[in-house]
């Protein structure tokens, strides 16, 4: 899987209400038109609730680490 980096996800992510759970995140992400690389990208990450930009950037670097 191709992985989107922190910045490439968080420029989709402008405006989201922290907390926020991963699907929150996922939808919103839609709605300002990210592309499927993103999308992935925040579904694959292992946490479920984000209490800040900072959480998601930590998920993202968490991606693959459990395999």
């Amino acid at each position: 899987m191709e992985r989107a980096n922190p910045i490439q996800v968080q420029k989709f992510l402008k405006g989201v209400d922290y907390p926020a759970s991963k699907r929150q995140l996922i939808e919103h992400a839609r709605r300002q038109g990210a592309d499927e690389t993103v999308i992935e990208t925040l579904e694959h990450i292992p946490m479920e609730r984000f209490e800040s930009p900072n959480d998601v950037a930590e998920g993202i670097g968490e991606i693959g680490e459990a395999a």
